[in-house]
């Protein structure tokens, strides 16, 4: 039979309809997973379209993810961060949701604050349990829209639940039926995607939320969730760790529009973002992301790293107010007492700080040799240098003249009788052993004392 695909837009053969398999013995890809091997990446060198969606956005899971490992945050933490949330996502409300425990006393208060600021972005969401009461707790609260843990790979259905397929399925689907009843939008979070039997288990069980959707006639969003960071973005990659088959087979084997499709990634093989970006080309709307990729073991899809990875692909921010990435993570370091890692990009005390000398003669030409973008503009931070003994004479003027914001006519440079007198000096200290960079007050007092003898 041939149709018209409203996905495409072509007339397409019918397709085939994926049943579950319920089968006796889990299916754990032990040629893929061997366990006492690093995994293994294959290939079926099936190529699927690009489908970039009209729309794409960011949702944040800072306060529940984010949540999972470390001290809780405050309902005041939470909220400053909810505002910066919005201040970052700006006018469009690119961070379009953000989601909240709700089972204590705290989280429901810091959630209830955050919706009586009314801003329409981020949408406040929720995680529960799998529990009537607890559908029945989000509805009293007024909110629209839940995450539902619906894990989907053997490992979790066999193991972990001590279920069948079949059971496991059937169990979910009585869950999403009862968020239907109490008028809540589900957003069902497969856990565990990139380990899961795809034909056998995942497309059939979202091809029978697809149809409770429609019989409901509220939305189910699909979560895809990357557990344990095993996805791959590249062409040409074998389910279940591909990324762009993944996004696909839900689009074209289960009708799941853009909108209604969300990356949620982990960071274990070093490849969050460029799987978060691969979902995004290959047709999710939406990817998930902490602040600073805080999460469960090596942490989630760093926001502020998606939104450089937006304004990469679409050439514009879209009204994002990127100087408010230094706000957070000034705020990480100042109330939260938190340590941001030195080399994190755009918010690690080392991300545009260069070190040898040879750099810094060259950003004393032109900033833009060496740094990669002006991130005095996009991120409230210029580009700066650090002193020790091999910073050389261009390093002590760059650091002069940035960090005494000196304007042009009065700006000092290699020849300069004070920033050769600091080398001396330096190159005294480190002649007498010294091996650690200097420090900020160092340099502020030895400036300080060399200013005032010439």
């Amino acid at each position: 039979m041939i149709e018209l695909n409203p996905m495409s837009n072509l007339l397409e053969q019918e397709q085939y309809k994926y049943e579950l398999q319920d089968v006796v013995k889990p299916a754990l890809f032990r040629d893929i997973y061997p366990y006492d091997e690093i995994p293994k990446t294959a290939f079926n060198h099936r190529r699927v379209p690009m489908n970039m969606p009209k729309d794409i956005w960011i949702t944040d899971t800072t306060f529940r993810d984010g949540q999972q490992s470390r001290a809780p945050y405050t309902a005041k933490q939470i909220v400053d961060l909810y505002k910066m949330l919005a201040k970052l996502g700006g006018p469009k409300g690119l961070i379009r949701q953000s989601e909240f425990f709700v089972y204590t006393k705290k989280d429901r208060e810091a959630l209830e604050s955050c919706m009586a600021l009314g801003y329409k972005f981020p949408e406040v969401t929720t995680w529960i349990r799998a529990k009537k009461e607890d559908f029945e707790l989000v509805h009293d609260i007024g909110v629209k829209e839940t995450g539902i843990l619906v894990s989907c790979s053997d490992y979790h259905i066999f193991k972990k639940l001590n279920m069948t397929r079949r059971q496991a399925f059937d169990h979910y689907l009585s869950v999403v039926k009862q968020a239907f009843e109490a008028g809540i939008s589900p957003r069902c979070h497969l856990e565990d995607i990139t380990r899961a039997d795809f034909y056998g288990f995942v497309v059939p069980f979202v091809n029978a939320l697809i149809e409770l959707s429609r019989e409901a006639n509220i939305p189910v969003k699909i979560r895809m969730c990357d557990t344990m960071g095993y996805g791959v973005p590249f062409t040409g990659a074998a389910p279940p760790r591909s990324v762009p088959g993944v996004v696909y087979g839900l689009h074209h084997y289960s009708d799941v529009t853009s909108e209604m499709l969300e990356w949620h990634g982990h960071n274990d093989f070093y490849m969050g973002v460029a799987n978060a970006v691969s979902a995004w080309l290959f047709g999710a709307s939406g990817v998930n992301c902490s602040l600073l990729g805080i999460g469960e073991r090596t942490g989630n899809v760093p926001l502020e790293a998606m939104v450089m990875q937006y304004a990469s692909l679409r050439g514009t921010l879209d009204g994002m107010d990127t100087t408010v990435i230094t706000d957070i993570a000034d705020y990480f370091r100042k109330e939260l007492k938190y340590d941001i890692p030195p080399m994190t990009p755009f918010v690690g005390s080392a991300f545009n700080l260069t070190r040898a000398g040879v750099h810094a003669d060259g950003m004393m030409k032109d900033a833009e040799i060496y740094n990669i973008f002006d991130t005095e503009k996009i991120l409230k931070r210029p580009a700066e240098v650090s002193i020790s003994n091999t910073s050389g004479l261009a390093g002590i003027a760059y650091w002069i003249n940035k960090h005494y914001a000196l304007p042009a006519d009065k700006q000092v440079d290699k020849r300069s009788p004070i920033v050769q007198e600091m080398k001396t000096r330096i190159d005294g200290l480190y002649a007498d052993g010294r091996t650690t960079v200097m420090g900020e007050d160092e340099l502020e007092n030895l400036f300080a004392q060399v200013n005032d003898g010439q």
